[in-house]
C-alpha cells in the first residue's frame, strides 16, 4: 500500500500518511521504537531490543528510498531503518496492538517513554 500523500508535520513529530480512503498520523516516538532495523528487531525475534526513553524524539530528516521506502534520521542519531511501504501500512493499521504490546513490554521491564537527563552543575 503505498499512500497518496505524505505530510511530515516537525513540529509535532507527526507523520501523516494518506491513503485513499483512510489517514494515519504515526508519531516519531512510535516510528523510532518500531524501527525495522536490525538494531532494533535483532536478525531474531529473541534478539529483539525494547527502545525506551524515546517520548521526545524528533524527525531530523526524511528520505525517501526509491520507490519503496522512507529512510528517518531521528533526533537521538537513530538512522538504520528503511521503513517499507507495506511495513508503514502495517505500523499504522496495527497501531493500537502494537502501542498496548509496547506500553506492557516497557511496564513489564521497569522502563519508561521519557528519557532520564542527568543534571550535571558545576561547583566553584
Amino acid at each position: 500500500m503505498i499512500p497518496r500523500k505524505i505530510i511530515i508535520h516537525k513540529k509535532s513529530a507527526i507523520l501523516e500518511l494518506l491513503y485513499s480512503n483512510s489517514v494515519y498520523r504515526l508519531s516519531a516516538e512510535y516510528l523510532r521504537v518500531f524501527s525495522p532495523s536490525a538494531e532494533v528487531q535483532g536478525h531474531t525475534p529473541s534478539e529483539a531490543v525494547l527502545e525506551y526513553g524515546k517520548k521526545s524524539v524528533q524527525f531530523r530528516n526524511v528520505k525517501r528510498q526509491g520507490n519503496y521506502a522512507l529512510k528517518f534520521v531521528f533526533s537521538d542519531g537513530h538512522d538504520s531503518g528503511i521503513y517499507s511501504w507495506n511495513y508503514l501500512y502495517e505500523l499504522a493499521v496495527n497501531y493500537d496492538d502494537n502501542w498496548s504490546y509496547y506500553e506492557e513490554e516497557l511496564r513489564k521491564q521497569g522502563k519508561q517513554r521519557e528519557s532520564k537527563l542527568i543534571s550535571i552543575e558545576n561547583s566553584p
